[in-house]
């Protein structure tokens, strides 16, 4: 007999607690192997594919696409030991014997060791031991298997034993609920609980299988306020004006992480901005130089964003007091040994900020190259959680929507932005003569508890010295 084994929404990382199904790889029926990726889903940072640590026919899915779960919440069902359909390319995996004389198998394999936050397939967990709970005070035993079926999924249609952890007792039978578990995953939600004074064991979850959610809180809280309070005279009734009419979108997903951090920001820092006008034509023909050599000495293209970041870190490791951060906890200022370059990129799902790692060591070839990596990433949607986070330094490009000058909100939590605008010909002073020169803003946003003004004017007349005079980078190398 087969062992239906459920696959929870595993911990995202990053302090995410939901995400959004976008598209499931399985249907009921298929037959899946260890690690195989099995649903897409949107989280508030990327897309991911989970990997399903168990191998069987899949019996049931939770959520249709377009469904928002919290971690923790089912995914799907799994068949383990099931037999499979012939031909099917699956590889037959040895059955494990059974325990506890339930005669259900037990997946032998100890999968590829690739994980999520949360959970792994290299090493199964110990299973807790199944009680079931008598009536009259007597002794709790171990629950037998039993025929069931996920209530709130699409079941394959032939019945498979599970194991459950629920009782058999009848609802209204069992002992005060208070003595049980608390089904509530978010620590967001027990904080609020707790901060409200309300008992978790006293709400009635409204998510799946009974999952408390931070709506179920507030309900709570709101029965409390009104069953405590005095009754009131009534006011005289206000006219309210209508709510605005047109169309509304949720704030969630990248929108409504974007929000968040951007809000963020501007409540903590207290940021100030700087901006040079710089004549970077040297720059152009050096760039013109590097991309029209031929021969051993040639190699793949340079980016005009590639020239500018290493032009940032060469002024970073003069002004490091710019990759910082600031931990008002211990009212510290903590400057940071590497620089990690984030870099800002529209896509069709909003504003995302890739990350390269350890820029301070890569020339300009390595940076073009894994901007290109990371620029096609994050259009198709497939950046990971890692690849967006961890920056100690942005350089934003805003020049690519046709804009000389910006002043740009800081990603907290660093310290400093610099922001490039567009470069085009315009008048100016070159060998005190009036000429046409290939002009762009430059425009730094900083910190002002890291540094003073001093600091961040050298920093930005260091870099629009570079840009003007390639040849200072040479000191640098």
């Amino acid at each position: 007999m087969a062992q239906v084994l459920e696959f929870k929404l595993p911990d995202l990382g990053e302090g995410l607690t939901e995400a959004e199904i976008v598209r499931w790889l399985v249907s009921v029926g298929d037959v899946v192997a260890v690690d195989q990726p099995v649903v897409e889903v949107e989280t508030a940072k990327a897309m991911v594919e989970v990997p399903c640590p168990y191998g069987g026919v899949v019996t049931a899915r939770f959520g249709e696409e377009g469904t928002e779960l919290p971690v923790g919440a089912p995914l799907l069902t799994v068949a383990v030991g099931a037999e499979t359909p012939p031909g099917d390319g699956t590889p037959d995996r040895p059955a494990g014997s059974g325990s506890g004389g339930s005669g259900a198998e037990r997946p032998t394999s100890e999968g590829s060791g690739n994980v999520l936050v949360g959970y792994g397939t290299t090493a199964p967990a110990a299973r807790r031991r199944r009680v079931r709970v008598r009536l009259g005070g007597s002794a709790p035993t171990e629950a037998a298997p039993v025929q069931t079926a996920p209530a709130t999924a699409t079941t394959a249609p032939t019945a498979i034993a599970v194991r459950t952890a629920e009782a058999t007792v009848p609802t209204d039978a069992r002992p005060d609920v208070r003595r049980g578990p608390v089904p509530v995953i978010s620590p967001l939600v027990r904080k609020l609980a707790r901060e409200c004074g309300i008992d978790l064991r006293e709400v009635a979850g409204s998510g799946p299988e009974g999952l408390i959610l931070r709506s179920d809180v507030e309900r709570a809280m709101a029965a409390r306020t009104e069953t405590v309070a005095p009754q009131a005279p009534q006011a005289p009734q206000v006219a309210q004006a209508p709510a605005p009419q047109g169309h509304r979108t949720p704030l969630r997903g990248i929108r409504g992480a974007v929000a968040d951090k951007l809000s963020r920001s501007r409540r903590e820092i207290p940021d100030a901005t700087c901006w040079v006008d710089a004549d970077a034509t040297e720059l152009m023909h050096a760039r013109v130089a590097m991309n029209s050599a031929t021969g051993p000495s040639a190699g793949p293209k340079i980016s005009v964003l590639a020239l500018f970041a290493r032009i940032c870190t060469a002024a970073l490791a003069r002004y490091p007091e710019l990759n910082a951060t600031v931990d008002m906890e211990r009212r510290e200022i903590v400057r940071l040994d590497e620089v990690h370059l984030g870099f800002a990129a529209q896509t069709e799902r909003g504003l995302v900020v890739p990350v390269v790692r350890d820029a301070h060591a890569r020339g300009a070839e390595s940076l073009s190259a894994e901007f290109g990596r990371l620029t096609e990433a994050a259009r198709a949607g497939t950046l990971t959680p890692g690849e967006l986070t961890g920056g100690t330094f942005t350089l934003n490009n805003y020049g690519v929507f046709g804009v000389d000058g910006s002043t740009p909100i800081i990603n907290h939590p660093e310290a400093a932005m610099l922001g490039v605008g567009r470069i085009v010909p315009k008048p100016w002073v070159h060998e005190g003569e009036l000429a046409v020169r290939q002009v762009v803003q430059l425009s730094l946003t900083f910190d002002h508890r890291v540094c003073d003004g001093g600091t961040a004017g050298g920093f930005l007349r260091y870099v629009a010295d570079c840009v003007e005079q390639p040849a200072l980078l040479l000191r640098t190398l």
